[in-house]
Order: C-alpha cells, then sequence, then structure tokens
C-alpha cells in the first residue's frame, strides 16, 4: 500500500487509529500500543499533505476530544513515549532498531496531536487532554503524575542525553518539533506568556535545573550544523521502504510529516543552509529567549539567562563562572561561523543581534577577532538586498542594530580598515575586491540610505544607518576613491532635494505632497551627513586625500549646501579644507589632470594646520532597546517560526501576527 495523498482519504478508516481516540481505556501494558507504534516507515508526504491530514482527520480528532478526557489515552501515550525515551539511552539500546522506530513512531503521533490541540484549541484545552486521567470520581491525581510536566521533562531531558547520531537524528527533530509546538500556544492567544501553563511548567523547578544543559545542547546543534541522514539509511540496515499492511500503514505514512525534503544522499536544509534539527534548535533558542523577559513576569526565565551567562570554550577559566548556575561553556568561534554564514537567514540574524546585545561574553569575543569581516558581511548582504526587497524588514532592523552594536566599540572601527575585502561577488555596482572592509560598509550604508530615501522613507532605517556611519566617521582611513564618490554624491542629492522643497514649501499655498515634516527629515539627514564628513576631516584628513578630491570636484554644490543657515554651524571646518586646498589646486599648471591634482592633494594633507579646526565633540550613537521589547519580539519570533520551522501551522487563528504578512502584529 502506498502513501500519496490518496492513502490519506482512508486513514480515518484505520482500527488502531479508531481504537486510541475511541471510548476504551487502553492501559499502558496493554499490547495495542506495541501493534500501533510497531511500523516501519514508508517514504514522506509534503506539508500540503499535512493539510490534508488535518481535514481528513478533523472527525476522529473531534472523538479524541471527546473520549480523551474519560480514557486518558493521551497521557497513557505520553507514559509509553517516555519510558521508550529511557530504554532506548541505553547505549546498548541504541542499536535496537525496533525500540527506535517504536520510540519514533510514538514521538511523531504525540506531535501530531499537540500540533493539533494547539492550532485548533486554546491552551487550555491542551492542558486538559493531556493531563486527562482515568480517575474515579473524587479521588485526586498522585503527586508528580502530571504528563505534561512528564512530557515536558521528558522531551528536554532526551535532547540533553540523548546521543544525536544517524539512527536518532528524526527521533530528536521530532522532540524539537514538539516542543516548537507546544510553545506555540502563545501564538494563538494574546496572553502573556507567563499566564500560559505550557511555559509554567517550562520554567518550573526540574525544567529550570535543566537550562543551562538544555540551551548548551542546543547553541552546541545550531554550531554543528549536523546534516540529516537519508531517511532510508536511517531506519536500520533493512531500510523504511517497507511498513505494516493495511491501515496502520496508510497512517504511519502520513505521519511521517516534516520531513518531505530529505532526499537520497542526505537533506535539503532549511532556512537556505540550516540542516533541519539546527534549524529547529535555532528556533527553539529564539523562542526561549524572548519569552517572559520583562518586569511585568513573576516567572524567571533561567534559559534566557543561561544563553547570555555563558562563556567562550577556549577562554581561561572564569571564578564567576562556577557561582553561576546556568552557567555553561560553548565554542563561540563556531558558533559565530554558523550565523554568519552566507546567506544569511533570518533566525540566525536574530539570534546573532540576541547574543550581541545581551552576553558581554560573546559581544567581547566578537569584537576580538581580527576576521572582523566574518560577522560583518551576512550583515551588509542583507543591507544590499533593500532594493530588490529579498530581506525582510524585521531581518534589515536586526541587521542594522547589528551594525551598530559593532560601531560602538573604535577597536572595531579601527580594524575594518586595516581589513581587505576577500570577496563579495554580491556587490554587482562595481568591482570591490580592492576595498577594506570599512569602505564596504561605508559603501552599503550609503547605498540603503539613498535607496531608503527615495523611495521607502523609513525614519528608523536612515536614523540608524547614520548612527553607524557617525560612529566609524573618527576612524574612517584611506577611504576608496568610489567610496568618497558615493558619499559626497548623496550628501549632493539630498542638499538639492533639501532645497526644493524648502523652496516649495514657502510657497502660498504649498504644492500637495510637500510637508514641513519631509523637510524636516531631508535637513536632519543632511546636517547628519555633514557631521560624519566634518568628523572624518577633523580627526583622520591625513588619512583620507580621497574624501578631499571627492569634495573638490563636487565643489560648488557643496558650498551651496553650506550657505544653508542650518549648516553653517558645523560646515566651517569643511569651507576651511575645500578653501585651503581649492587654493594649492588653483596654483598649478591649467587643466591638471587626476593625478596631479590627488598628488597635490596628498602631499597637502600631511602638511595641513589641523589648528585651524574648531573640535566638536566626538559622535557616538548607542543602540538603546525599547522599553517594552517584547512587543516587537515576541510576535516577530512567531512570524519567524510560522514561516521557517517546516511545520504546518493552521494560520485562521493566528493572534500575534498577520499570517499573509509574516511579522506583522495584528
Amino acid at each position: 500500500m502506498g502513501a500519496g495523498a490518496s492513502d490519506l482519504k482512508s486513514i480515518q478508516d484505520s482500527p488502531e487509529l479508531r481504537k486510541f481516540v475511541g471510548e476504551d481505556l487502553i492501559a499502558p501494558n496493554d499490547p495495542f500500543w506495541n501493534q500501533l507504534l510497531g511500523f516501519k516507515l514508508a517514504r514522506k508526504l509534503t506539508r500540503n499533505d499535512d493539510k490534508n491530514l488535518e481535514s481528513n482527520l478533523q472527525d476522529l480528532f473531534n472523538t479524541f476530544q471527546t473520549n480523551n478526557p474519560k480514557t486518558g489515552n493521551f497521557a497513557a501515550l505520553i507514559k509509553i513515549f517516555s519510558l521508550k525515551v529511557t530504554d532506548l539511552k541505553s547505549s546498548l539500546a541504541l542499536k535496537c532498531d525496533d525500540l527506535r522506530r517504536e520510540t519514533l513512531a510514538a514521538a511523531q503521533l504525540v506531535r501530531q496531536l499537540c500540533q493539533r490541540l494547539v492550532s485548533c484549541s486554546d491552551e487550555e484545552q491542551l492542558v486538559r487532554q493531556c493531563r486527562a486521567l482515568p480517575l474515579p470520581d473524587g479521588v485526586p491525581p498522585p503527586a508528580g503524575s502530571d504528563p505534561l510536566l512528564l512530557l515536558i521533562g521528558t522531551l528536554t531531558d532526551m535532547t540533553i542525553t540523548l546521543p544525536l547520531q544517524e539512527n536518532t537524528y528524526f527521533i530528536h527533530l521530532e522532540a524539537l518539533n514538539t516542543l516548537l509546538i507546544l510553545l506555540g500556544c502563545q501564538m494563538y492567544t494574546t496572553k502573556p506568556a507567563h499566564e500560559l501553563p505550557v511555559y509554567r511548567l517550562l520554567l518550573s523547578a526540574q525544567p529550570a535545573a535543566d537550562a543551562g544543559p538544555f540551551v548548551k545542547t542546543l547553541l552546541r546543534r545550531v554550531s554543528a550544523r549536523d546534516r540529516a541522514p537519508d531517511w532510508s539509511t536511517a531506519d536500520g540496515p533493512d531500510g523504511g521502504g517497507s511498513f505494516t499492511l493495511g491501515l496502520a500503514g496508510g497512517l504511519w505514512s502520513a505521519l511521517t510529516l516534516g520531513y518531505s525534503s530529505l532526499t537520497a544522499g542526505g537533506a535539503e536544509e532549511t532556512a537556505d543552509h540550516w540542516p533541519p534539527v539546527a534549524a529547529q534548535s535555532l528556533l527553539l533558542l529564539l523562542v526561549l529567549g524572548n519569552h517572559c523577559t520583562d518586569r511585568r513576569s513573576p516567572l524567571d526565565n533561567p534559559h534566557r539567562r543561561a544563553m547570555f551567562e555563558m562563556a567562550n570554550f577556549h577562554d581561561p577559566a572564569e571564578p564567576q563562572l562556577m557561582v553561576r548556575p546556568h552557567s555553561f561553556r560553548v565554542d563561540f568561534g563556531r558558533l559565530l561561523n554558523a550565523l554568519c554564514d552566507l546567506p544569511p537567514s533570518e533566525p540566525a540574524s536574530l539570534l546573532l543581534y540576541l547574543l550581541l546585545h545581551k552576553s558581554a561574553a560573546f559581544r567581547t569575543y566578537v569584537l576580538s577577532r581580527t576576521d572582523v569581516d566574518t560577522p560583518v558581511m551576512p550583515t551588509l548582504l542583507t543591507l544590499y538586498r533593500v532594493a530588490d526587497n529579498s530581506s525582510s524588514s524585521h531581518q534589515l532592523y536586526m541587521s542594522l542594530i547589528v551594525l551598530l552594536i559593532l560601531t560602538e566599540d573604535p577597536l572595531f572601527n579601527r580594524s575594518v580598515h586595516d581589513t581587505l575585502v576577500k570577496s563579495a561577488p554580491w556587490f554587482t555596482e562595481r568591482s570591490v575586491t580592492d576595498i577594506s572592509v570599512g569602505g564596504l560598509i561605508v559603501l552599503v550604508l550609503v547605498r540603503a540610505i539613498q535607496f531608503n530615501m527615495n523611495n521607502t522613507r523609513d525614519k528608523y532605517l536612515h536614523t540608524n544607518c547614520l548612527a553607524a556611519l557617525a560612529n566609524m566617521s573618527a576612524e574612517f582611513r584611506q577611504l576608496h576613491p568610489f567610496v568618497c564618490q558615493r558619499l559626497v554624491s548623496l550628501l549632493e542629492q539630498l542638499s538639492r532635494r533639501h532645497s526644493r522643497q524648502l523652496q516649495l514649501l514657502q510657497a502660498q499655498p504649498p504644492p500637495d505632497g510637500v510637508s514641513l515634516q519631509d523637510v524636516t527629515v531631508l535637513e536632519d539627514v543632511v546636517k547628519m551627513l555633514l557631521e560624519i564628513i566634518n568628523s572624518c576631516l577633523t580627526a583622520q584628513l591625513a588619512h583620507n586625500p580621497n574624501l578631499v578630491y571627492a569634495l573638490l570636484y563636487k565643489r560648488e554644490a557643496i558650498q551651496a549646501c553650506l550657505s544653508h543657515t542650518g549648516f553653517q554651524d558645523i560646515s566651517r571646518n569643511i569651507e576651511t579644507v575645500l578653501a585651503h586646498f581649492h587654493e594649492k589646486v588653483a596654483s598649478l599648471p591649467k587643466e591638471p589632470g587626476v593625478k596631479e591634482v590627488l598628488a597635490v592633494i596628498q602631499e597637502g594633507v600631511r602638511m595641513f594646520p589641523m589648528e585651524r579646526l574648531r573640535k566638536f565633540p566626538e559622535l557616538k550613537f548607542k543602540y538603546v532597546e525599547e522599553s517594552d521589547p517584547e512587543a516587537f519580539f515576541i510576535p516577530h519570533v512567531w512570524s519567524v517560526v510560522f514561516s521557517g520551522s517546516e511545520l504546518h501551522w493552521r494560520a485562521d487563528t493566528v493572534c500575534q501576527f498577520d499570517p499573509l504578512q509574516p511579522g506583522a502584529v495584528s
């Protein structure tokens, strides 16, 4: 019997499944469980098949919701799954093909039930169905018998302690999928996470005690990015092509969802270049790191604290590390390389931001590396894509903030100008192989500002681009001629537009489409560009002859800009430099060439009397998180999970964002 879509319509007739959802209590030691779970997996189906499965199993799911509170069969399944995992953790048991298949089958059925309870019911229904136990009226459940807590504990403990091997890869993947689904109840409610039972259980005593090892394991999975094995070989030497005949086989071939992209010879990696276990680990870290974070939450989030208190594996022992309960060590180098690999993925950009912003040890490590291009290149690629809309707005913002955080460090700003670009094939406007990383940063930021001012006019975008440029400006050195040309051309373009807009605004009445707000925004941007150029000239004039040349070349346009009353204070130094070098160039024979002019400038910048320039406070901007970060990050994180987890989420009941426009708060 095949596993095509036609099988889905007959699944509801499966005797095993009908018995499971029926009115009869099935004891944990009933041989039925071995029959239900004793199969070999057939080929994989697609996410669309998962949608069809949801539709075709709706009647059975309704029956399950009606009968399970009386039978407690879901709690029995959870107990069996936990026992299977316990047996599997034995080193000898890992070689038992039947036990591995049964464990995976139990994990898949648990995941499918959780998935439908989370997306089709409220979180209280999920809790009631998990905790339903067949007890006589008035008899309380025994202490420590909470099946939902058992499930969460089993999933986290298994992730930590069960070795990740070819023959356990998909069991681990199901565990991560199930945890994401359970925590996904946040997607379908507007209640804060600390009021949701799943989060309260996850942050309770025993799961919280495992927070450090659990987060450490997830980070190591992200760093390692272990590829998924071929499905046909991951199920043992006899492969996964045969299965129990009859409707049970059709049922289980249909429940083997989420692996449709896994092909012979390996796995098609999700999120551009992320294998499934690494991708789901990354998403789970984002969920754990962004919930129960504000002061209004009565719950402490040990997973978030563990993520930010980690230390580098290669660092000398830190005395404080031993007294922090959730601290651990990971290889920062491998982690950074994974998060910064190209092409950049949105989840990776988000985790990189989170670690740079909140983990002092990780930020110190990144800033101390000599290969400064590692964290910079994926950020610049995301910003470069602003013109073709291939980066989401939220990924764009995260990349900008990452760059802003990096440019807060003076050593970083010096290092980027000492490092040449190894390769930037994505920059197609011209060859940039002879440019420094710092020059490429300036080039991409200028391009992003220009596009934004001409098109989207997103104040957040140009403000942060200008802030990063301002932080770097006092360390600009040996800027490439093309970089200087683009920087000065942007100033010329925006100053001219500002003058035109100002003239139109003074007309009575002003034409449609011209407003004081637009003129004010343009004025602020032009003034900031002038401050950036002034900062470079006053701090690094001797190292930037190409910038002086570009300013002289556009001298008339620049002087028109400098004549504006709002810019006169900041423009005096620029006027002084231009007047000095214009005089020197004017003394050359008529119509000197570029080489002659540049030679005069190069000689003159070393001799320029710097005391003639007025000193201004150094430009310094620092990223400050919003007062209520959860209002942004929770909808954003769940939109990323919704679109990138390779799980089928029901869209019509999502509350946190608009599923048609992932990332937007609904």
